[in-house]
């Protein structure tokens, strides 16, 4: 019998082969292939992209660079993504992937620490995906806020945590779940926005600024 995720999977757009095989290797042959966007959420941020139609997007967290061809296929031609990964380990991995995507002209990848090169980006973002080290998510919320015109969305990845943001002994003893529901109890009290979890793999918070 098929199960709702395999069911939802059958019945929204194909990934493609190029993300299929990403996926496929990244199961292969990294530690943590479970940190990917995959099919759903890809689909999810190709579908936002192509409906909000930013023309510049900020990605914190690169990792194999399945979201960000995601996010470069719903960009109209004239729209580019700046993603940054802090990890450059991850460059024998990612840059072939980037370099075989249609729209690879679309994305620029930066390798470094996103709170240094952030001031050096000449840019004005309308969207920013947030998908990095869990622990620094108040402080990347906090680097891009002042930069963004009202009506630009922040999207933030894993917001739910796998569930562990209600449990009260892992907020306090995991450094991660603890940067999770640091920033979820941020974004509750932030009247500067409007904010949407939406419990699509392992949460996803839309933001946009008022």
């Amino acid at each position: 019998m098929m199960n709702i995720e395999d069911y939802i999977l059958d019945h929204i757009d194909e990934e493609g082969s190029l993300l299929a095989t990403l996926s496929r290797d990244a199961h292969l042959k990294l530690l943590y292939p479970r940190m990917i966007a995959g099919h759903l959420q890809g689909r999810l941020l190709k579908m936002l992209c192509r409906m909000m139609r930013p023309k510049r997007v900020l990605e914190i967290g690169t990792y194999t660079g399945y979201a960000t061809i995601c996010i470069a296929e719903g960009l109209d031609d004239d729209a580019l993504v700046y993603t940054v990964e802090k990890n450059d380990e991850m460059q024998p991995f990612t840059l072939p992937y980037i370099e075989q995507s249609p729209h690879r002209s679309k994305i620029r990848l930066f390798w470094g620490d996103v709170e240094e090169l952030f001031p050096t980006f000449d840019e004005s973002f309308d969207m920013v995906y947030i998908d990095a080290a869990k622990h620094d998510y108040c402080r990347y919320y906090d680097l891009v806020f002042p930069r963004l015109e009202s009506g630009a969305v922040i999207l933030a990845d894993n917001t739910l945590w796998s569930g562990k943001v209600v449990e009260e002994h892992e907020v306090r003893s995991d450094k991660q779940t603890r940067g999770i529901s640091d920033f979820n109890e941020k974004i509750k009290n932030d009247d500067r926005i409007e904010k949407v979890i939406v419990p699509v793999r392992d949460g996803l918070t839309i933001i946009r600024k008022k």
